[in-house]
């Protein structure tokens, strides 16, 4: 692949990344704000709103993490280009910090998961 498909790839990959947090990022913010009438409304619903938090979370995950897989692929690709834009070379930095879209934010996620859990059936 040349330079330019190489970082067009690049894009692509960082807008999947960044979409796949839209969802799971939303319904946790709603069910902070719901908590209270989830709850009153019952076990029910309480395991329903557990389910659909869970589901796009694990969802979320799996997006966030092929997307940082193909990402740091990508960055490593650049790497061995011989003639680098500086473009290039910065995507080659930024390849490493796709970790923690890998580990910190599926973990961050599971943390706020299990406080709302814990808000929702204490």
């Amino acid at each position: 692949m040349t330079e330019k498909d190489l970082l067009e790839l690049w894009l692509k990959t960082r807008n999947q990344l960044v979409l796949s947090q839209l969802a799971p990022t939303f319904l946790l913010i709603t069910t902070v704000g719901l908590v209270g009438t989830i709850k009153d409304l019952g076990l029910y619903v309480s395991l329903a709103a557990a389910g659909i938090l869970l589901a796009s979370g694990i969802l979320g995950a799996l997006v966030q993490y092929s997307a940082s897989v193909e990402g740091q692929a990508i960055a490593q690709d650049l790497k061995e280009l011989s003639d680098k834009s500086l473009v290039s070379k910065k995507v080659i930095s930024l390849g490493p910090w796709l970790n923690v879209s890998k580990f910190v934010t599926p973990a961050v996620f599971m943390g706020i998961f299990g406080a709302l859990m814990l808000a929702l059936f204490s």
